[in-house]
């Protein structure tokens, strides 16, 4: 399997992986009508899809580590079994916090979820394996909380304060510890010996989303915890055939994210705190999709847009320390 050689690739890795996780949830606003849960069929496909073509890739290439199907041949019961977990844990954390931005707006829901899972997954991660100078790791966290804060700022003026429910905030609460605990997961499943590579683990993983989302999209779909009327599965075969494509895009794409972060996180001087926490950066690249081209802030007061430039540079600042605690 390909693994990076040295830093500046690892970067480059983790970099892209932040522009993925950034980008992917542009395929839904191309789906407009398409009610999330029938979306969310399509997601988990493009995430096996985007898992298995990685895997017989850069999974297959390389000196380093096994090939992709003797990887997952390799691995044992207990590593498969982390990543599977971690896999069914990031669903829930996915549905919900979609859920929460229905319910809450994103100027609540994003923040609160993405802020508590960026510092959840980061102390656990670097629990499980302690990796690059915690000052510039925690200090450039701190930054990015900073960051997403005002980022709630700016989208909160837009929508002129619009009323938030508790169950909105509990929602976002639980979806942030979730999301934040999915990574301690990957990374044991990656960590001794008999341990599958990351290609493997995301493979793994791409399962562990599948399975769970039987169940737990399917009851999302009977009961949406957003109070709209249930979803019918009829709808998924009525959809164009054009949302499908999205969708499997959309599922593709975060997991070419995954897969990169993944890979860079067993860089030698990397880590997974450090990949993670820069791969969370796609908080910033999000906000730039819905400034630079949806343009989302068009009639937005001009607070929000201070805000937003606020928001752009301590991002930059705080991803940059992070970048630097594997070098310093």
């Amino acid at each position: 399997m390909y693994q990076p050689e040295t830093y500046a690739i690892a970067l480059l890795f983790m970099v892209l992986s932040m522009l993925c996780w950034g980008s992917w949830a542009n395929t839904m606003k191309l789906c407009p009508g398409y009610r999330f849960q029938l979306f969310y069929w399509d997601y988990v496909i493009g995430l096996f899809a985007g898992a298995l073509a990685f895997g017989v890739t850069l999974g297959s290439t390389g000196g380093r580590g096994l090939p992709f199907f003797r990887d997952i041949a390799h691995a044992d019961p207990q590593h498969i079994w982390l990543a599977l977990i971690g896999g069914a844990i990031f669903n829930v954390a996915n549905l919900l916090l979609v859920a929460a931005i229905d319910i809450a707006g994103l100027a609540v829901a994003f923040p609160v979820g993405i802020g508590i899972a960026l510092v959840v997954g980061a102390l656990g991660s670097y629990i499980v394996s302690p990796a690059g100078n915690p000052a510039l790791l925690f200090g450039g966290i701190a930054i990015v909380v900073t960051a997403i804060v005002l980022d709630a700022a700016a989208y909160r003026a837009r929508e002129h304060q619009k009323s938030v429910t508790t169950r909105g905030v509990l929602l976002s609460l639980v979806a942030g510890l979730l999301m934040g605990t999915f990574y301690p997961f990957v990374a044991r499943a990656m960590s001794g010996s008999h341990a599958p590579g990351p290609y493997a683990t995301a493979f793994y993983f791409a399962i562990g989303v599948g399975i769970c989302s039987l169940a737990a999209n399917t009851a999302l779909m009977r009961k949406p915890l957003d109070g709209r009327d249930p979803v019918a599965f009829a709808g998924y075969a009525k959809a164009p055939l054009a949302w499908h494509a999205w969708g499997i895009l959309g599922g593709a794409v975060w997991m070419a994210g995954a897969v990169f972060n993944f890979t860079a996180s067993q860089a030698n001087i990397v880590g997974p705190a450090v990949s993670y926490s820069i791969g969370q950066g796609a908080t910033m690249i999000s906000a730039a999709w819905g400034v630079l081209v949806w343009r989302e802030f068009a009639a937005a007061p001009r607070r929000s847009k201070v805000l937003l430039g606020w928001m752009f540079a301590l991002f930059i600042s705080g991803l940059a320390a992070i970048a630097l605690a594997p070098v310093f």
